[in-house]
């Protein structure tokens, strides 16, 4: 490397517009930091906010469908663009959003199954409440801390077998649960952001001759926002303001991302 190459990249990396980006990222940093340290949800995230619908007579299995179908989807949608660029379209934060929504469907499918098949096989159901479950869906209680299903009470035993399922379904998200919900808020930010931006900046004032729309660009900035849309109005997810905290966190990754590879001498 020649003395002017490396002139040119004190050049590039200290005037005081970068060290001035540079405190505004940190400072958002910190102050996402304390904000989610300090911050407490109003109520507890329980697994039944994770696979229950919050319509009142809509099957679980429907929102299983949905978000296996919206992965599928968007699984597609995500290889076929790494087969036409290759690790070149994570340089764009399209592609780290629609990654991410991906990741969001692939946990909500395998929750949702889960508690589908857990509530099916292992809460001591008679045929007909089953039959119940499958076919009409089930009723929905007051409190979303507990669980939902209250089942007509026609006779004792029901009754009994009710209470049964709730004291096993009472449970917490975990893990997993929570992550989900984590991923869940950054990708309402993230899409937004990304849509609104492509939309409304790049496409009516982008002057590159070369680059028009076609079926799969119109898909990617699209889809992540109907499937994601869809899914916040069919699912139970409680949504706490704090936690977009996470979402800013994730832009100031991608930022670092950018100025890393910047720094390293990646020029697209």
């Amino acid at each position: 490397m020649s003395d002017s190459d490396v002139n040119e990249g004190y050049e590039n990396w200290f005037p005081w517009q970068i060290l001035l980006c540079a405190l505004i990222l940190i400072l958002c940093v910190i102050k996402c930091l304390m904000h989610i340290i300090k911050a407490k949800t109003e109520e507890p995230l329980s697994y039944n906010h994770l696979w229950i619908p919050c319509w009142r007579y809509l099957n679980p299995l429907w929102l299983l469908l949905y978000r296996a179908f919206a992965f599928l989807s968007l699984t597609h949608i995500h290889f076929y663009i790494i087969a036409l660029d290759g690790a070149f379209s994570f340089y764009f934060y399209t592609q780290w959003t629609l990654t991410l929504v991906t990741i969001y469907f692939a946990l909500g499918t395998i929750l949702s199954a889960y508690g589908c098949w857990k509530f099916l096989n292992k809460s001591p159901l008679q045929n007909g409440e089953r039959a119940e479950f499958l076919g009409r869906g089930v009723e929905e209680g007051v409190s979303t801390n507990s669980i939902v299903y209250k089942y007509k009470e026609t006779k004792g035993s029901i009754k009994l077998q009710s209470v049964y399922a709730e004291e096993e379904f009472k449970l917490g998200a975990g893990f997993w649960g929570h992550l989900m919900q984590i991923i869940y808020q950054i990708c309402a930010g993230a899409v937004v952001l990304t849509d609104i931006m492509f939309w409304c900046v790049i496409v009516p004032f982008l002057s590159d001759p070369d680059f028009k729309l076609n079926m799969l660009i119109t898909s990617m900035h699209t889809l992540n926002a109907v499937f994601l849309l869809l899914d916040a109005t069919l699912n139970n997810l409680p949504f706490p303001w704090f936690r977009l905290a996470y979402f800013v966190l994730w832009s100031c990754g991608y930022i670092i991302f950018q100025w890393v590879i910047h720094a390293c001498g990646i020029k697209w």
